[in-house]
């Protein structure tokens, strides 16, 4: 690991090609512990109830209801296990490492059935090309622990900043999530307007799903840790509908670029960590291409926009 990896005010660095593999595995490990909750969860507008979140240890799925209570499913990218937490006081554990998806698959439900949760899930990946059914994929097998670590300590501070900028918004906005499809953190604000049908496409993902996904005018931000397509860890910025004059609008940092190709902002990841200040470069990022969004869009901005910061100091040690 490299040394600022020693410091925690550091920000980790990410080089995609050398954790690619681990990526691949640890992305279908999330989507069968994501699919769990979608089959346990009452549907939420926009997919909400399919999404992780990120908490102090890993991502984990919150409380999920099954017959006896609820239950949720954590990650711990420090210690290296996966827990199963039950409101009766059971609970399992398994090691996360090397080892084939599909073995995670039948460990996950095997432990799922010693706690007398009956669940099942749609066993093929979603938004994944060439997906292998999870019960057979005997492909993806790797896990770096150094290199799992670093993205989590990297996803962290990313969660403080996005969480900063969630701050800004009296709309309609999204909880800032993880959603396990793309293997993305993201958080979205709204107009309040209706959108055009969403005429867009995902593998394994059927339409009416996004289409109600995009139902509403959205300025959305995220972080992704790269493809073999785009082999660098980046953050985005898109708005739906795309609405002329998007991409030519300034934003900030000048490291940032629109790619007509994914018809959308994108900052990488490298020009955050190797900058001053972070955090304050991620959040221009993250106030400019909304502003861009908002002014191309003629969104009613003293509508929807706030600053509360004053209450922190006035109020932050109330009784």
């Amino acid at each position: 690991m490299s040394n600022n990896d020693n410091n925690p005010e550091k920000w980790p660095e990410l080089h995609f090609s050398e954790w690619k593999d681990t990526l691949a595995t640890v992305h279908l490990w999330t989507q069968i512990v994501g699919k769990i909750r979608l089959r346990t969860m009452p549907w939420l507008n926009h997919s909400w109830h399919v999404t992780l979140y990120v908490h102090p240890y890993g991502l984990g799925t919150g409380s999920m209801p099954y017959r006896h209570g609820i239950f949720e499913i954590n990650f711990d990218f420090i210690h290296h296990h996966l827990d199963i937490i039950t409101s009766t006081g059971k609970s399992e554990r398994m090691s996360l490492k090397a080892f084939p998806v599909a073995d995670f698959y039948r460990d996950l439900f095997r432990k799922l059935a010693a706690l007398d949760i009956d669940v099942t899930i749609h066993t093929t990946p979603s938004e994944l090309e060439n997906a292998i059914p999870f019960e057979i994929d005997k492909v993806h097998a790797s896990y770096d622990k150094e290199q799992m670590q670093r993205f989590w300590q990297a996803l962290v501070k990313i969660h403080t900043v996005f969480t900063r900028f969630r701050a800004g918004y009296t709309g309609k906005v999204s909880p800032v999530h993880f959603f396990w499809g793309a293997f993305d953190l993201a958080v979205t604000r709204f107009s309040g307007r209706d959108a055009p049908v969403h005429q867009g496409a995902a593998p394994n993902m059927p339409a009416r799903v996004m289409q109600e996904a995009y139902s509403k005018e959205v300025s959305s931000c995220g972080f992704w840790p790269g493809s073999e397509q785009y082999p660098h860890a980046a953050f985005y910025a898109y708005c739906y509908p795309s609405v002329p004059g998007f991409a030519e609008q300034p934003v900030k940092p000048a490291d940032a670029f629109f790619s007509q190709e994914l018809g959308e902002f994108l900052l990488n990841y490298e020009v955050v960590q190797q900058s001053e200040d972070p955090e304050q470069a991620l959040l221009d990022f993250l106030q400019s291409t909304y502003v861009a969004a908002a002014t191309t869009g003629h969104w009613d901005r003293k509508a929807l926009e706030c600053d509360l910061s004053s209450f922190e100091t006035a109020y932050g040690c109330f009784r």
